[in-house]
């Protein structure tokens, strides 16, 4: 199975990815940020702070603008 860009989730799967399954805290609402630019890069943001392999466990991964996945 291919692994899913984190540039495709939806602001709230993303949203809930961090939450749920990284337990990231402090974010703003969902409500808040998800009709918003800025939300939606703050939410891309988290991602780059995830393992590579923690990503591919939840079957997504994190590539940069430049096409290149983490080394």
């Amino acid at each position: 199975m291919a692994l899913r860009p984190v540039v495709e989730l939806g602001v709230d799967e993303a949203y809930e990815l961090l939450t749920r399954r990284f337990g990231v805290v402090g974010l703003p609402p969902l409500d808040a940020i998800e009709n918003e630019d800025w939300g939606r890069d703050l939410l891309l943001s988290h991602f780059e702070m995830i393992p590579a392999d923690a990503l591919a466990e939840a079957g997504i991964v994190f590539e940069r603008g430049d096409g290149a996945g983490d080394p």
